[in-house]
């Protein structure tokens, strides 16, 4: 992991070689986060709740999906571009070195301009958290730390698999971005309020439920069963066969003679 953090400072340290494209950038990723949130704002402005959610249980939701999926864009970068390794030929080098694929592709990019939405998820997680007053006892706390960790999970786990088909399409295919920048977008509702077909798919399929539907109906206590609070241990085990799928896909990697 020392590699890991060394290659976050450098890259952090090449950023910021041009600053002010820096902070023009990071101004704008914060204006891009806000139209997400005035969303939800204005869609509550018209309805008080949505099938039993009020506003702030759904910008609980929205904070959850948002931290994972922008705690990967930052530190995971290198997975959700991976097709820029294969058309490089880059993925060459890495092979050749005697540490881990993974996290040498972890390595291999990042992007600190994205840690805006990750401060600002942060930020309304803990808004929501107290307009809710919650009963804290200390399950509830762990349910919400597994929430947040199965969120950075189960989108470093899709973001494998998109890269595990770049061993077969060489470019990265646009379909991904329905099972992340789509799966975001309907995840930062709870998915119980989406027809019965969707919440089968994102239970089962991709389980995008066990990180902020489920677990959020016990912490907000709609629901009494501790399983509930324990199920984004599921997005943990879901994790396994997406690193398998990787390993697969790069048994079928033919190099590039680079």
């Amino acid at each position: 992991m020392k590699i890991y953090f060394k290659s976050l400072g450098m890259h952090l340290k090449s950023e910021l070689e041009y600053r002010v494209n820096f902070i023009l950038s990071f101004l704008s990723q914060i204006l891009v986060f806000f139209t997400y949130y005035f969303i939800i704002i204005a869609l509550f402005s018209k309805f008080n709740n949505i099938k039993g959610f009020t506003m702030y249980e759904v910008l609980l939701c929205f904070a959850i999906i948002q931290f994972g999926f922008s705690s990967n864009e930052v530190f995971a970068r290198g997975i959700d571009h991976f097709d820029k390794l294969i058309i490089r030929g880059d993925f060459d080098r890495l092979l050749l070195r005697p540490k881990n694929i993974i996290l040498q592709v972890l390595c291999s990019d990042s992007d600190f301009v994205k840690s805006c939405r990750l401060l600002q998820a942060i930020i309304v997680l803990i808004i929501a958290i107290i307009k809710l007053n919650i009963k804290w006892n200390l399950m509830k706390v762990i349910t919400l730390l597994l929430m947040l960790l199965s969120s950075c999970v189960i989108f470093f786990g899709i973001f494998l698999v998109a890269a595990s088909y770049c061993f077969y399409t060489i470019q990265g295919l646009e379909v991904r971005n329905v099972f992340t920048d789509g799966g975001k977008h309907m995840a930062q509702y709870p998915i119980g309020v989406f027809s019965k077909g969707f919440v089968l798919f994102f239970t089962f399929i991709i389980p995008y439920a066990f990180v902020n539907y489920y677990p959020l109906l016990y912490f907000l206590g709609k629901n009494d069963s501790i399983i509930y609070g324990f199920s984004p241990l599921i997005v943990i085990v879901y994790l396994i066969p997406c690193i398998i799928i990787f390993y697969l896909g790069m048994k079928r990697y033919t190099s590039v003679g680079s």
